[in-house]
């Protein structure tokens, strides 16, 4: 039997798997987004936390995958659910292209078009949300893409601490010594990594300032 025959036959469970995927991403990129942006606007306005909070998220991209895992299995509530455990470590993942975009976008709008606009008696908040933030979204949108993409990849491992996805496939073809079992999780995981950043780099060229 061959990689595409399999995924025939399995073709309800790889769906399952796939939507169990997108799941764990889509909640994860949520949160990071819900999380991330505020930080990298937070640390424009007071520089003297940049240093602490990209250091912070720049630690948390170290820390191997698993490894992560491991130390939140004991958080209470979090660890006792497996799909918990997986959206809070992809989160955390997520976290730093998303705050170092946002800050750079924003900290890259031309001066003088800020200046200008405080020249019409715009506050610092008019400034951000209809001056900073609108010049500054193609940025903002790449480190979502960096995240994003990051995750789908991540995300396979998830199935180690028993939160599905794709991974499954993958581990369970480890175990078999099966390389179209394997291939059967790779394969939808690349190519929703593709797809991923495909639309998110069109989107990103959509919303880049002209």
């Amino acid at each position: 039997m061959n990689l595409w025959q399999f995924i025939l036959q399995n073709h309800t469970e790889v769906l399952e798997l796939t939507a169990e995927h997108l799941w764990l991403v889509g909640a994860s990129i949520a949160l990071a987004v819900l999380i991330g942006i505020p930080l990298g606007i937070l640390i424009t306005r007071w520089p003297v936390w940049s240093k602490p909070v990209l250091g912070g998220a720049n630690i948390i991209q170290t820390i191997p995958s698993l490894a992560l895992f491991g130390f939140l299995l004991p958080a209470p509530w979090i660890g006792a659910r497996a799909d918990r455990l997986a959206i809070l470590a992809l989160t955390l993942y997520a976290l730093l292209p998303l705050i170092r975009n946002t800050y750079t976008g924003i900290r890259g709008v031309d001066r003088a078009v800020v200046e200008a606009g405080r020249g019409m008696g715009m506050t610092d908040r008019q400034l951000l949300w209809q001056v900073e933030l609108p010049l500054a979204l193609g940025v903002i949108i790449a480190g979502v893409r960096v995240a994003a993409v990051i995750s789908i990849g991540l995300a396979t491992i998830a199935a180690a601490i028993g939160a599905g996805g794709l991974g499954e496939y993958i581990f369970r073809g480890l175990a078999m010594v099966n390389n179209q079992v394997i291939l059967a999780g790779a394969i939808p995981a690349a190519a929703l990594a593709i797809l991923t950043d495909v639309s998110l780099g069109w989107l990103e060229k959509r919303l880049a300032p002209h």
